[in-house]
């Protein structure tokens, strides 16, 4: 393409807007309220490109000044629009595919900083201890301020081995502090498992991909082999789940849903405007679901939890989830860039809108943590330590001394095991645990 002097800039720009409105009028038999072209922001456009060619300290390009034009118009519509050039573009390629370079962090655009949505498991971001919520305000010596997402997420990527120091702004802390994270590889396992205790499975989703639902269901099929063929509930992880592939988030969805709808979503145009409905079968065969969530829990991993829990086919346990309800639409340029663009708004089955408003868990639980207690702490006397106390009555005596619940460790501390490492999780499981006793014996009456 040409690059346009000044003047047959303007001139071209004037011939556009001519032709366009003889367009219109053509249109306007087609459409009964056509927009007309503001030519009076037009013309401002056109006034200020050629102040800037004229006046400003140094001569700057027209590629530049019509790309960064580009950028401004774009990335002032929503956090999540963005021109992408064609390194950021290929960027987004590699990353729904499960490998790519950099933290490991999942970000967007908040009051002008960075805003990290979730860090990934396993990776360098949070092993170095970033959180779900803080916001980035200088990347090594550079002030994010004034910097556009892509600006952003080109500085943090980088060679394997190579550190930045994240200066962080963080709920609850007094001042800003630093966190040194080093750049590596970001392999992205989308599903891990494991076996909680004899019928009761763990499943934890890090991150939407395309084949994500074919993960979930290797791993359900493993866990239901370890459990003698089948299981009692599983507890279905989303916390710090940033989001992902859209169809990656309905297989999910399906695998658990017999019938009726899993999402929808709502645009301007008709492309727009679709229905996901869910397919014969439960992987799961009704066995008990609980879904954990949190503010990390964003996208994707909404319209899951949104869908298992307006089909009441899941209880949703944690706090408010971080509210994404848009759909973003990568539409690729000639040029070899792309636009990101929100293109609609996604609905649960029953017809909310999560865009800002987030999932409200049916149980909420913050993510405290479990302190161990020293044993002196719980040798609390009972009826039965009482000197001369009375027997029960029963004269069948048991054949061994009931187990004790807790397991003792080292230094002469009770070891809480699973409380202590995840107390949410740990409260999923018992959560899991009733809803199977409660259902036993519903069938016995």
């Amino acid at each position: 393409m040409k690059i346009l002097t000044r003047n047959t800039l303007i001139m071209t720009i004037g011939l556009i807007m001519g032709a366009a409105l003889v367009t219109g009028g053509h249109v306007l038999a087609k459409r009964q309220n056509p927009e007309p072209l503001p030519l009076d922001d037009l013309r401002l456009l056109t006034e200020i490109f050629a102040k800037i060619k004229t006046d400003y300290v140094e001569e700057v390009s027209d590629k530049k000044l019509l790309e960064h034009a580009i950028i401004g118009m774009v990335s002032g519509l929503d956090p999540h629009s963005a021109y992408l050039d064609e390194d950021a573009f290929k960027d987004m390629q590699i990353g729904t595919s499960g490998e790519f370079g950099g933290l490991g962090i999942e970000v967007g655009m908040e009051d002008g900083f960075v805003k990290v949505i979730a860090p990934i498991d396993d990776t360098p971001a949070q092993r170095a201890g970033v959180e779900a919520g803080d916001l980035i305000i200088r990347l090594d010596d550079k002030s994010v301020k004034g910097m556009t997402l892509s600006d952003a997420v080109k500085i943090m990527r980088g060679k394997r081995g190579t550190n930045i120091v994240l200066t962080i702004v963080r709920e609850g802390k007094d001042r800003p502090f630093e966190i040194t994270v080093t750049r590596d590889i970001i392999k992205v396992k989308s599903v891990k498992s494991r076996t909680l205790e004899e019928g009761y499975g763990y499943v934890r989703i890090t991150q939407f991909q395309s084949r994500t639902s074919e993960s979930l269901i290797k791993a359900i099929s493993n866990l239901k082999s370890e459990n003698n063929g089948s299981l009692k509930g599983i507890v279905l992880d989303l916390r710090n789940n940033p989001g992902g592939v859209l169809n990656g988030a309905v297989n999910v969805s399906d695998a658990f849903i017999d019938k009726g709808l899993i999402v929808y979503t709502e645009g301007r145009t008709q492309e727009s405007q679709v229905k996901f409905p869910a397919t014969p079968g439960d992987i799961l065969k009704g066995a008990p679901i609980v879904v954990l969530i949190n503010g990390g829990s964003a996208s994707a991993s909404e319209i899951v939890a949104g869908a298992l829990q307006d089909h009441k086919r899941a209880v949703i346990m944690g706090t408010k989830s971080f509210g994404k309800g848009s759909v973003q639409t990568i539409m690729p340029m000639r040029n070899g860039t792309a636009v990101k663009l929100t293109t609609a708004r996604y609905y649960t089955p029953n017809g909310r809108s999560i865009q800002a408003e987030g999932i409200i868990p049916d149980i909420p639980l913050e993510n405290i943590k479990f302190a161990e207690l020293a044993e002196d702490d719980i040798a609390r006397l009972s009826e039965a330590d009482l000197n001369k106390h009375l027997t029960n009555g029963n004269k069948k005596k048991h054949a061994a001394e009931k187990k004790k619940h807790v397991n003792k460790g080292k230094k002469g501390k009770v070891k809480a095991s699973l409380a202590s490492e995840d107390y949410p999780l740990y409260e999923a499981l018992n959560l899991l645990k009733g809803m199977e006793l409660l259902h036993k014996r519903m069938l016995k009456s």
